[in-house]
């Protein structure tokens, strides 16, 4: 058997536990999940529950699986480019089409497999085996910084920063259509699909505050050109919200029902550009700025 663990975090605050452990690992039945909490291979804080068991912030899971179903995590030799490093941490700039950790199915490839070649080892583990160093992560088409642990130490004080929402992070966006109103803030709740567990919806039963700023920094003829600020970091809270305003992001086929001019384009035009924090060790404040990768480029260049 393997071990799994995972650690709840506040936007996963309420949902059931088999559907929590499915999220996590798209690949296995919920069916099989409920299964494996039948044999006491899924506990909660040590403690064997049943599959309505609701998780709660903070709670350790832990998940057996058969060696059938899981096998080890390689270290890769897959170029990374690194726009910080310490003895504690590293910000990534991750490009598009790369996947921040394996999950049940896709094991090689992922940005861990090359952290795990490069940084020998040496990476947080609070996450488990699956997410080693992972604090936070981005969607696979998404681009820019990544914050990456070495150690424990820093994991806890990255995750603090990031549940008090004191973290900046600013992205930049292409999306449709232009803006009467340049700046503003959108408020709503996000949470899981109640039809489709790969999406995020907003105002649905559990679903946790989520808030956006946003700033038009220019606009074109059918298009527009954003910075988006998160002040809470839901799963694909700018896609959502965004989507929710009538300014779907250019090239997300999830959540924008628009057609993209442009057919090369994989995936929504977002870029995470800066992350702002306070470094674990050192208290000082510091700001990490990921430029814009050259599709991202070319497409403000045709739109200009």
């Amino acid at each position: 058997m393997n071990e799994l663990k995972f650690r709840v975090t506040n936007e996963q605050d309420g949902e059931r536990i088999d559907k929590y452990v499915s999220i996590l690992n798209e690949d296995i039945s919920r069916s099989y999940i409920q299964k494996l909490m039948k044999e006491e291979n899924i506990t909660v804080n040590g403690t064997v529950v049943k599959a309505n068991y609701r998780v709660k912030e903070d709670d350790e899971i832990i998940f057996l699986l058969p060696d059938s179903i899981y096998p080890n995590i390689e270290a890769e030799d897959i170029s990374l480019t690194i726009l910080y490093e310490d003895e504690d941490l590293l910000i990534v700039n991750k490009p598009k089409g790369m996947v921040v950790h394996p999950s049940i199915g896709h094991y090689n490839g992922t940005m861990v497999n090359g952290l795990m070649y490069h940084c020998k080892g040496q990476l947080s583990g609070i996450n488990g085996v699956m997410r080693p160093g992972i604090v936070h992560r981005i969607d696979k088409d998404t681009t820019g910084s990544v914050i990456v642990c070495k150690n424990d130490f820093s994991h806890n004080d990255i995750s603090r920063q990031l549940k008090e929402h004191t973290i900046v992070r600013k992205y930049r966006a292409i999306v449709h259509g232009n803006f009467d109103v340049l700046e503003g803030t959108i408020i709503g709740t996000i949470g899981r699909h109640p039809n489709d567990r790969k999406k995020m919806a907003m105002n649905v039963r559990l679903g946790k505050e989520a808030i956006t700023h946003y700033k038009v920094l220019q606009q074109f003829e059918k298009f527009a050109y954003v910075e988006c600020q998160l002040e809470t970091g839901r799963t694909h809270q700018i896609r959502v919200h965004m989507t929710s305003i009538n300014h779907p992001l250019l090239g997300d086929v999830t959540y924008g029902n628009l057609k993209s001019p442009f057919t090369t384009l994989n995936g929504q035009t977002l870029h995470a550009m800066t992350l702002g924090f306070i470094h674990p060790r050192t208290k000082e404040y510091m700001e990490i700025e990921a430029p814009l990768p050259d599709y991202f480029e070319k497409l403000l260049d045709v739109l200009k």
